[in-house]
């Protein structure tokens, strides 16, 4: 496998290094406008731990592609980002094939910090209906980046999904195979009183199968509903969400955790 820096301009490589089943990348210059960092020649179906930036942190992914390119986030993509986080002129990219001890046992499948609205066939993989005023700060990625921060809204850490006030918001969360989900962990929004909260929802299954959600005001504990044992699960989607009759206009989900395990077979 090779990974190599481009930018769109001229597709000529910055730098480039390669491997079999693992190798980094340390990049010595500052990344510019329209910058791509590319892995290429990956086993399609397999499981891979990716840095794109120390800064952002490493992603335990299932890939269905033997090419991903992840265009480098600039100005208001970057808000959503630790502000360390593709900055300066030293810059550590490392992908490895995952070992099937890293990939057993019960886990949060839903996270990823790899993810973008750009980035094909990466999975677990965020997606909405709506991202409040389409700005990087509320789009559905950050619902599954792993960080948990909610007593703020608007820049890293405080990034969040936004629903721009609609009442048909919703997000889904595809894992690109078959996955047993356990438990569903919800962490809305509190930085009150600026923000609303929702009473209910609905957790809907690929399966056909639903699971209706009520849920209170927390300052910050998760909202966790346990038991709910959906095996062979490709993707997951909440909708349904029902915010309180306080007056604010803006609950929003900070993150989602899908607690479960790789389906057998």
């Amino acid at each position: 496998m090779r990974v190599r820096i481009y930018n769109t301009w001229d597709n000529v490589a910055k730098q480039s290094a390669e491997g079999e089943r693992e190798l980094t990348l340390c990049y010595t210059g500052e990344y510019r406008r329209n910058d791509v960092i590319e892995f290429s020649g990956l086993e399609r179906a397999r499981f891979y731990r990716i840095t794109v930036d120390n800064a952002v942190g490493e992603a335990l992914v299932y890939v269905r592609t033997d090419c991903i390119r992840y265009p480098v986030p600039f100005y208001e993509e970057r808000e959503s980002y630790d502000p360390r986080a593709f900055s300066g002129s030293r810059h550590y990219i490392r992908i490895c094939l995952a070992e099937r001890w890293e990939t057993g046992g019960m886990r949060n499948l839903a996270r990823n910090p790899f993810d973008r609205h750009e980035v094909e066939g990466v999975y677990p993989h965020a997606s909405a209906n709506v991202e409040t005023r389409g700005e990087a700060v509320f789009a559905a990625r950050n619902a599954i980046d792993g960080i948990v921060a909610v007593q703020g809204h608007g820049e890293w850490p405080y990034s969040s999904w936004g629903i721009n006030r609609r009442a048909d918001a919703e997000i889904r969360i595809d894992f690109g195979r078959a996955v047993d989900i356990r438990e569903a962990r919800l962490y809305t929004r509190a930085d009150f009183p600026h923000d609303n909260w929702w009473t209910a929802a609905c957790l809907c299954f690929s399966d056909g199968t639903e699971e209706a959600l009520r849920m209170e005001k927390s300052l910050g504990a998760p909202h966790i509903f346990s038991g709910l044992d959906r095996r062979r699960v490709k993707w997951v989607l909440l909708r349904g969400l029902r915010q309180s009759s306080e007056p604010s206009p803006f609950p929003a989900l900070t993150q989602i955790e899908l607690i479960g395990e790789e389906s057998e077979g």
